[in-house]
């Protein structure tokens, strides 16, 4: 469990820049030397390396080297574990605003024992308190 958590942050840690999610949305097209995925970024060649660096090191990406050429390739399988770890709390949130959901409409307002305004045990600064030992003024 540990390490899944580790995997996780470090793919949304990768996540959280906005150059390499524009490197993964090239990816996603299919793969590309890290000459193309620097082209629509304004950053030297170096810099691109290193937001590659981290993608791999996540796991969102791999890359293989041939010559001079580095072709890097998206890990669907790893997209997919974050996208998993995602829906599950979407369903757990789902779930529990459901059963508000049925607890709210199974209240109704008309009923007697429905209490829709404010406890009065609280005295408001617009009404007068009950407890006042002064007697009130009618008109």
């Amino acid at each position: 469990m540990l390490d899944q958590v580790d995997e996780l942050d470090r793919v949304f840690h990768a996540l959280a820049d906005p150059g390499r999610r524009l490197m993964l949305e090239r990816l996603s097209q299919g793969p590309a030397s890290v000459s193309e995925l620097a082209r629509p970024l304004a950053m030297s060649l170096a810099g691109v390396l290193q937001h590659v660096q981290v993608l791999e090191s996540s796991g969102l990406v791999r890359s293989q080297k041939a010559g001079r050429t580095r072709t890097c390739s998206i890990n669907t399988g790893t997209l997919r574990a974050a996208e998993s770890w995602i829906a599950d709390r979407r369903t757990l949130v789902e779930r529990r605003l459901d059963r508000l959901g049925e607890y709210l409409a199974s209240t109704d307002p008309a009923d007697p024992g429905h209490n829709s305004t404010p406890s009065t045990d609280t005295p408001t600064t617009d009404t007068p308190s009950r407890e006042s030992s002064e007697p009130e003024e009618t008109s």
